[in-house]
Formats: structure tokens, C-alpha cells, sequence
């Protein structure tokens, strides 16, 4: 911000005199008005604020709070300010220090996967230097506080402290909760900053910087913000939960505040009906995102831990850590061997390992040797005691050969409408094999600002799954048969994709070595009926005399894709993306076999054999049906030949 609006002055005898201190140094330029407005929202009879309560002037009594403030002990926060002797040299990363500088100079993070951008010496908090209206709104988190917060700890240089303390000033004046500031008030922004304000108080609260004037301007934010969340219930999203997280770290951090018993109350209530709202029995969140769901689980959990270090946990239902618990369950049973997870939804891949910190976490919380396990990729704890899992409420379903890093796993999606940030893309599968992501999920590339490429990703058709004249699937699934064994898992699913058109997919694991996918299309509704698959970015091998497809990296795995040939069969490529990254996309090999089906009947089906391999020669493969099951019969019988080595595989919808 410029100097005239970062240092007070004063007019001297016609002339401009600098004070040599910041304006936020002064306390006597705190309006009185705001400090009143202050004191009638604090419970003054509180013990310890007698000295507040009977202060002369309201500047006094400003003063007089943060004296308090500083001296109290009895409220604990994750961040305990009693260690900051410890945070010299070790709060903060290079990236830290990095984006902690960048702010000094107003050039501020919003929407992480864009460039940090000037938001101007007089900070306009409403910079939009991108279409994506996530840029704006991240910006008003202020991910970047954080940052100044760590480098103010580790370096312990007051400019840091300076400088929050004039952007927290800047933007309370600048952005009262109003219909032309709506970019800075959605609920879920006003949640965020209540969780992560409290955070920041600690670590600059004994700061020079952090004068009365500041004090004021923060607590009434503070206040202003949880009487905001008071009023607001997004019911059944992670709004809700991030609402009541950000008015719980409120109301527990600052219970000299009247309404803060309001407040807490509030917020646990909330939370402790989301947790059984929001989350299936089998443990997944209903948005069916893996990374809402990861911070699901970081909203419900650290609420309740901040109750418990003040002595608070008996607000919390008796049920709702062994809730918490179901929900770690989940990065276990359905992450890949490296820790990646899938893209379903919107949702990005991320890196390998992303979630060993909380589960090593955890492990000691739940007293879980198996999260320990995968935490330590094998070096400690036990393994899980299977490989196969199904989350049948949620439609999320993992086969896998081994718990080693290279072992096969594949992850497949059946399951009900999660809403907005879910896909209709029921019936579809990532496949990982050899340390490699071989068939990804397209995953969601964009939330806002470019809807065309939004929609693109949301497509069913780009997706591994069955289509009828390339149009979007309901989310109508059943689950028809789960059957993990040794040597053979079994899974059988269907979804009614359209009016008069249910696709039913059967997953058969052979020897925990490749798939048999069986896909039929039964109804009678006609047109083209298109069966696809995705392989990861590189380079293809077309066999149209085979109908295979095979991915060709020089180096390790491979995947081989061949689906039986019929009459009128066809394979034909597609256009393919996939982005890991928001805002980010490459194109990837994609395909589809097309069957028409002209009249209301027969049904159709394909038999597809997916082969991951090492590197090495090209699997050999056929697979053919055995007997004349009808398409959408109860007992399908197949023959399956890899590599010379002939297998009898097969399913039964009822023992």
C-alpha cells in the first residue's frame, strides 16, 4: 500500500511532519466508536477484565485488553504460543519465505494454480486479474497471511508482522459484509478466515505490530464474522462444514465475547449433525470427491480437537470420532500403491505419498497399524488384512493385487448423484499398475471461467464407460454382486443410464494379474452404443486387425485393451485430455468400440480383456463366452487365453 495510507502524519505548521512509527503503532488513532462497539460485544464481567472494564477512556481499555489478551493461558490453540521460542529458523519453507515476500510487495496469491499477481500499492481486494472467479475468492482467504505469519516466526523481522497488521486494517475497511463486497463474504470464504484468523492471532499477537488499533479492527472482524456464520447453514455441503469450523475457532478462541457460548453451541450442533448427514456408513463423504473428502475430514477433526484442548470434547456426540475414524479408513482402500488417489469428480490426482503424514496421524490416534502400514509404505505396522474393497453406499469400489508399490490396482465409480462437484460417469475405472497411473480419470481441469471446458470434462464420454449416442448418464446404480476371492474378485454393477437403457459392467480380477470387463447394454431404447477407455498421456498402438489397443512407453508398464470382435463391431479413436493439474490438461490417447442397436432388441454386450504388463513383449489375448448365456443373463461363463495360459472364469448374480 502506498506510505500515505501504511504511516500516519501529522500537520505541523503547514507542512507534512512523518511520525517515525507506523500508524499501527499509535493507539490513540483507534476511533473510539469501533472500541466502544468493541467493549459492548465483551462480556466485561468476565474475570481478568476488570482493568478493561473500569479503564478510564476507551483507548485505555483497548490498551488494557491487550495486556489481557496477552497474559491469558487459559485458552490453547494448535498453535501454542508458548513455543514460539522454538519457530526461529524452522516455521517457515523456502516457498513460505517465497510468497511471504512476494505479499510485502502486494503481489498476492489467490487462486493458487495462477501466477501471484500486483494487486496494487493501495490494495484493491477485489482483483480479478483472471476469468476464474476462484482467483477473487481464494484471495479474500488470504493464503498468503499464513505465509507472512511462518516467515515472521522463523525470521522473527517485525516488517512481516508490520505488514499483516496493515493488510489485516486495510481489509476490514475496505470490505464491510455488503451486496458490492460479495466476493469477500460467501459463507464459505467468512469460514475459512474464521479457522485460519484464529491461527494468525497467535502467532502475531505478541508482535509490536500488533497495537490496539489492530486488536480492535481484528476482534470486531472476528465478531462480525461469526454473527455472519450464525445465519448462514449450507446443509449437507462442505460449506457447512467450514461455516461451523470458522464459528467454533471463534467462539473457543475469544470466549469473552457475550455471544461466543451462542456460537460454539451452534457450531458443534451443526457438526454434529453433518457428520451423519454428510457421511455414508461406509465412510466416504456424499460428494464423492477424494479431496472435499480428505478435508471433510480435516473440518469435522480439528473442531474437535480445539474443544478438547479446552477441556470441551463432552459437546461431541459419542459416535462422532468412530465417524472420523470410517473416513480415514477411506485414502487407505482406495488410494493407488504410491499414495496418488483417483480423479473422480473434482478431483486431481496429486503426489505420491500426499496422505502418509495423516495417516501416520492417525495410526496413533485410532491406535490403526494398518494406516501405519501404508504410512510407512511397508516398513512398519501390519498390512491390511485384505486387498479387495467395496464402499457399496458410496459406489466406490478397490481391486488390487498386493500392498506393494508396484502392485496392480484398479478403483471403479457406481455410485449416487454427489452433486456438484460429482460426474456422471457411473461405471468408469482408473487403472495403476508398476509405479504407473495407466488409465486415469480425465479428472476436472476447471471450476469457473471457462464453462466450455468445464462442460468437456464432465462429459460421460470421456470417461471409461459405456455411452449411448455419446449423451450423459443418470446416476441411477445398483450394486449386483461383490465376491473377492484369491484367485478370483468379482464385481458386478449396473446403472440405468438412460430411459429404456441400464448399462451393466462385470469387473473379474484374474489371479490378481488383469481384468475381464463385461459390458452389456440392456433395453430398449436404439442408437449408437459406445464403449470407451482413456489411457494416460503418451504415445498408442492401434491393432484394428485385433481391435487392441496397447499403450507403448519404452520404459516399464504397459496396458493392453482388446475387446472381442463381433459382427459390426468397431474401433474408432477419440479425443482424449486429462488434467492432474486445475487449469492444466494434456492430451492423452482415447478410443471407443461402437456397437448400433437399431432395434429394441437384442441387448448388446462386449467382453473386454485389460491386461497390465512389464516390460517385456506384448500379451497375446482372447477371451471368448462359453455356452449361450442371453445378454443380461444371471451366469456368465468365459474362456480367457494370456499368453498361452487358458482360464475359466465367470459370474452368478445369486449363489
Amino acid at each position: 500500500m502506498k506510505a500515505i495510507s501504511r504511516y500516519g502524519f501529522l500537520l505541523v505548521t503547514g507542512m507534512f511532519l512523518w511520525v517515525l512509527q507506523p500508524a499501527l503503532a499509535a493507539p490513540t488513532f483507534v476511533e473510539s466508536k469501533e472500541i466502544e462497539k468493541l467493549l459492548s460485544r465483551l462480556d466485561l464481567s468476565a474475570p481478568g477484565l476488570e482493568k478493561v472494564r473500569t479503564a478510564p477512556n476507551p483507548e485505555r481499555a483497548a490498551t488494557e485488553l491487550l495486556g489481557y489478551l496477552r497474559a491469558r493461558t487459559a485458552v490453547k490453540h494448535p498453535v501454542d504460543r508458548a513455543a514460539r521460542g522454538t519457530w526461529r529458523g524452522k516455521a517457515a519453507s523456502e516457498k513460505d519465505l517465497q510468497v511471504a515476500n512476494d505479499a510485502l510487495r502486494q503481489v498476492l496469491v489467490g487462486q493458487p494454480a495462477y501466477p501471484p499477481y500486483f494487486c496494487g500499492d493501495d490494495i484493491d481486494w477485489g482483483t480479478s486479474p483472471v476469468p476464474d472467479k476462484e482467483w477473487v475468492w481464494q484471495l479474500n482467504r488470504m493464503s498468503f497471511w499464513d505465509a507472512l505469519a511462518l516467515a515472521y516466526g522463523h525470521t522473527g523481522d517485525e516488517k512481516y508482522a508490520r505488514e499483516w497488521s496493515a493488510q489485516l486494517l486495510d481489509w476490514s475497511r475496505k470490505n464491510p459484509r455488503d451486496e458490492a463486497h460479495k466476493y469477500a463474504w460467501r459463507s464459505i470464504e467468512a469460514g475459512i478466515r474464521g479457522y485460519r484468523w484464529m491461527g494468525l492471532y497467535q502467532r502475531f499477537l505478541d508482535a509490536p505490530s500488533f497495537t490496539p488499533e489492530v486488536l480492535v479492527a481484528f476482534l470486531n472482524s472476528a465478531y462480525d464474522h461469526a454473527s455472519y456464520l450464525m445465519t448462514t447453514y449450507s446443509k449437507g455441503s462442505n460449506w457447512a462444514l467450514m461455516e461451523a469450523e470458522g464459528m467454533a475457532f471463534i467462539a473457543l478462541t475469544f470466549p469473552e465475547f457475550k455471544d461466543a457460548p451462542a456460537w460454539r453451541d451452534e457450531a458443534v450442533r451443526r457438526l454434529n449433525l453433518e457428520i451423519h448427514n454428510q457421511v455414508y456408513p461406509d465412510g466416504h463423504q456424499r460428494e464423492l470427491a477424494f479431496g472435499y473428502h480428505m478435508g471433510c475430514i480435516g473440518w469435522f477433526m480439528r473442531t474437535y480437537e480445539l474443544a478438547g484442548l479446552n477441556g470441551q470434547q463432552s459437546l461431541f456426540s459419542d459416535s462422532y470420532t468412530r465417524v472420523i475414524e470410517k473416513m480415514c479408513e477411506v485414502p487407505l482402500k482406495l488410494a493407488f500403491p504410491d499414495g496418488t488417489t483417483p480423479q473422480f469428480g473434482d478431483s486431481w490426482t496429486g503426489k505420491p505419498g500426499q496422505y502418509y503424514g495423516q495417516l501416520r496421524e492417525w495410526a496413533g490416534y485410532f491406535q490403526r497399524p494398518d494406516f501405519l502400514y501404508v504410512a510407512s509404505e511397508g516398513r512398519e505396522g501390519t498390512p491390511p488384512a485384505a486387498t479387495a474393497f467395496a464402499l457399496e453406499t458410496s459406489g466406490l469400489y478397490s481391486l488390487r493385487s498386493s500392498w506393494d508399490k508396484d502392485a496392480i490396482c484398479l478403483v471403479l465409480k457406481c455410485g449416487p448423484d454427489g452433486g456438484g462437484h460429482c460426474q456422471p460417469d457411473n461405471g468408469t475405472f482408473e487403472l495403476y499398475a508398476g509405479g504407473r497411473s495407466l488409465m486415469p480419470d480425465a479428472g476436472s481441469y476447471i471450476y469457473s471461467g471457462d464453462p466450455e471446458n468445464r462442460a468437456w470434462f464432465r462429459q460421460t464420454k470421456v470417461h471409461q464407460t459405456l455411452t449411448l449416442d455419446g449423451a450423459n448418464a443418470a446416476y441411477a446404480p445398483k450394486l449386483l454382486r461383490w465376491q473377492p476371492q484369491p484367485a478370483l474378485d468379482v464385481l458386478v454393477v449396473e446403472n440405468a443410464s438412460y430411459p429404456g437403457l441400464t448399462h451393466r459392467r462385470a469387473v473379474l480380477f484374474v489371479d490378481k494379474k488383469y481384468f475381464v470387463i463385461v459390458d452389456e447394454a440392456l433395453g430398449e431404447s436404439t442408437g449408437d452404443v459406445d464403449l470407451h477407455f482413456q489411457l494416460a498421456p503418451g504415445e498408442a498402438v492401434f491393432d484394428q486387425s485385433t481391435l487392441a489397443v496397447r499403450s507403448d512407453f519404452a520404459e516399464g508398464w504397459n496396458v493392453l485393451v482388446r475387446t472381442t470382435p463381433q459382427p459390426g463391431l468397431e474401433l474408432t479413436p477419440e479425443e482424449g485430455q486429462v488434467s492432474f493439474v486445475y487449469t492444466q490438461k494434456e492430451p492423452r490417447p482415447a478410443f471407443r468400440y461402437r456397437l448400433r442397436k437399431s432395434t429394441p432388441s437384442p441387448d448388446l454386450r462386449f467382453v473386454t480383456v485389460v491386461v497390465p504388463y512389464a516390460a517385456g513383449p506384448v500379451p497375446k489375448v482372447s477371451a471368448r463366452l462359453l455356452g449361450t448365456s442371453a445378454v443380461g443373463a444371471a451366469r456368465v461363463e468365459l474362456e480367457v487365453v494370456v499368453n498361452g495360459e487358458t482360464k475359466r472364469v465367470g459370474y452368478a448374480l445369486a449363489d
